[in-house]
């Protein structure tokens, strides 16, 4: 093979488990990576499997897919290249008229379909008035509401379910839902050591898969005597990709 066939076959993206971690920490450390990913290897985990599922390379993934209040969501502009880039897409058109945004989109073998979304659903929404997108670029966030849900609507296959970032990111958290009743914060707790976290994954990955325990009652467990930080609880997250990992490597 020449030198160049093999220039053209290289890829960073891991074919294995402990590639996926190094890679994942490697790229945590990196000063190029999306803040969002910045000393956070478990996102990172996060993003690459969601890469997978959807056919992106591991930093297309990164820079495409958000972990918004521990959700992966993509950007309303790779929403649109996912679905225009598939063959069940036959076209989809986009247009504002005064305050009121219609995506078209036409699923090949069907009929077309649009969906609106107006300043009027904005202000329903409690959407306008506050500082950010919605005050700065309000029709641009009109056009990403009106094609995340023509888009969402009409290829959830090819988004595999996958919210919208911006749509996500306007969504209240379950913190700010229940601020009224905050819960009580665990004092004198010591923190969790990193190098405990990684010594349990291996078993705590095989616990997941045999049905044992979820990452979420990890973390219950292990808040009620130690405090986690939001990394941590982070990679206990990922855990769950890793177990879909070791399926998909053992088939």
């Amino acid at each position: 093979m020449s030198e160049l066939a093999l220039k053209q076959a290289f890829s960073l993206a891991p074919q294995t488990i402990d590639e996926a971690l190094r890679f994942a920490d490697y790229l945590a450390k990196s000063t190029i990576v999306p803040k969002d990913f910045a000393n956070n290897p478990g996102n990172i985990l996060v993003a690459i499997q969601w890469g997978m599922e959807l056919g992106l390379q591991p930093m297309q993934a990164m820079q495409n897919i958000a972990v918004i209040n521990g959700r992966p969501a993509l950007w309303g502009d790779a929403v649109i290249a996912l679905v225009r880039s598939s063959p069940l897409c036959e076209y989809v058109y986009e247009n504002i008229e005064g305050d009121v945004a219609t995506c078209r989109v036409k699923r090949r073998g069907e009929d077309e379909q649009s969906r609106t979304f107006s300043m009027a659903d904005a202000k329903a929404a409690n959407l306008t008035g506050k500082a950010g997108p919605w005050t700065q670029y309000p029709k641009r966030m009109l056009q990403l509401r009106a094609r995340a849900f023509a888009l969402r609507d009409v290829f959830p296959d090819v988004l595999r379910g996958m919210p919208v970032a911006e749509e996500v990111m306007d969504t209240p958290t379950e913190r700010e839902v229940n601020a009224s009743r905050p819960a009580p914060k665990a004092e004198g707790l010591p923190p969790y050591p990193d190098s405990k976290l990684e010594e349990s994954r291996d078993a705590w990955v095989d616990a997941i898969k045999a049905g044992r325990t979820s990452p979420e009652h990890l973390i219950a467990t292990i808040s009620s005597k130690y405090t986690l930080t939001d990394a941590q609880k982070d990679r206990i997250l990922a855990l769950a990709a890793l177990e879909g990992e070791l399926d998909h490597a053992n088939s």
